[in-house]
């Protein structure tokens, strides 16, 4: 069961390298394309866009195939996508070809994710969920640092190509160690939406949405946003996300144990409080390197403390439709990852990036605020606002 789940964390982690790795390299991509950095910044928008519309589109339309079908499919769509970034000259066909990255990361990740739940027991679906999840937070501990330096040693297109690789290995894995699992019930677009209309999955996904926005705010400028420490060396910066990822992986296996343990609501609240509390130090930390750092293992531990129990939370309130709501919660990041890009860029037309923190720290807050209301709802039975979208009546708080 173990190299299962580690065949799909593989997978996660070949994906987030993918999400995480263009923040760094986005200097090198503006002077490469003779563009201005936040025209820059859409690469990192149109991939989490085409990630977060599809999800649901390639659901639906990949729900009679086998999941080992889905998952190998997705993964050769995401590695064709990081070719073309690699081979292709101009702007506009990087940014079509990050759409089709972001197209088999819609594929995969959800589909990940839900068999993973299907793998193990109940009682150990928090912690199988964080070893899924750890591939993405080992890709900032790991791949999104190495292939940062990469693209600072070279061509930032050599780092497509380094991704490109992950995503190869990562294919292989997946046929060689998993299952071929029969496909969930067939179900139309218009059902695999349905569930947003149960209060506690809405209000649940608002959270993702909220918190997450806050966390990319910060994270798609990070470059940017940490200048003052790293003097715009690029070793500095991967040095930085390096802490970041190590502590990211902490905090997402920390939190899939505490959440067994402790329940849901008790981990969200401290992870995104915390962290709430830290982006807004972030105009003062954010100036010397150690400040820095201290500030990017805080967020690391605490922003990726939140994933796994939004995870286990929305499992609870309806096991059975276990896959929607994962892949709906997979949406909810990646429009979360577009709008902050877009939202980062409009804050740096007014502030300084220093300032990004103080933001992001609005957004988490108001994501603690909505889990609250989440956890509310679970315990009265609330349901629905729509009756069609009605669910089981199974929940944890």
């Amino acid at each position: 069961m173990g190299i299962r789940l580690l065949a799909l964390a593989l997978g996660t982690f070949s994906i987030g390298t993918d999400s995480f790795v263009v923040a760094g390299i986005l200097p090198d991509v503006s002077h490469s394309l003779g563009i201005g950095v936040t025209a820059a910044g859409q690469m990192i928008t149109v991939y989490a866009l085409a990630y977060a519309l599809m999800t649901p589109v390639m659901a639906t339309l990949t729900a009679q195939w086998p999941r080992r079908t889905v998952l190998a499919g997705g993964l050769v769509v995401f590695i064709v996508g990081n070719v073309l970034t690699a081979m292709v000259s101009t702007f506009d066909l990087v940014l079509l070809s990050r759409a089709l990255a972001g197209l088999g990361g819609a594929m995969f990740t959800p589909a990940a994710s839900a068999m993973a739940a299907g793998l193990v027991s109940p009682e150990r679906r928090g912690r199988a969920l964080a070893i899924v999840m750890a591939g993405l937070s080992g890709a900032t501990a790991l791949g999104a640092p190495i292939g940062t330096l990469i693209g600072s040693l070279g061509d930032w297109r050599l780092t497509m190509w380094f991704v490109a690789a992950l995503g190869l290995l990562a294919l292989v894995g997946v046929r060689l160690l998993l299952p071929q699992m029969a496909p969930p019930p067939r179900l139309r677009l218009a059902e695999r939406l349905a569930p947003i209309g149960d209060l506690r999955v809405a209000m649940t996904l608002l959270t993702t949405l909220f918190v997450l926005s806050g966390l990319y705010t910060v994270y798609n400028y990070v470059s940017l946003a940490f200048e003052r420490a790293t003097g715009g060396d690029g070793s500095l910066l991967a040095a930085l996300i390096s802490m970041w990822g190590i502590a990211a992986i902490a905090g997402n296996l920390a939190a899939g144990v505490l959440t067994d343990k402790f329940g849901s609501r008790r981990i969200i609240n401290a992870a995104a409080a915390i962290a709430a509390l830290d982006f807004a130090l972030m105009p003062v930390t954010s100036g010397t390197f150690i400040g820095a750092s201290v500030t990017l293992i805080i967020w690391g531990f605490a922003g990726w403390g939140v994933l796994v129990p939004q995870q286990h939370r929305l499992i609870g309130i309806a096991p059975v439709k276990a896959p929607l709501l994962i892949a709906l919660n997979a949406a909810a990041i990646y429009i979360a990852v577009s709008a902050s890009g877009a939202l980062g860029a409009a804050v740096l037309q007014v502030l300084d990036s220093r300032f990004l923190g103080l933001v992001g720290a609005v957004l988490i807050f108001a994501g603690l605020l909505t889990a609250e209301v989440a956890h509310g709802l679970i315990v009265r039975g609330a349901v629905s606002a729509v009756p069609a979208a009605a669910t089981d009546s199974s929940h944890i708080s």
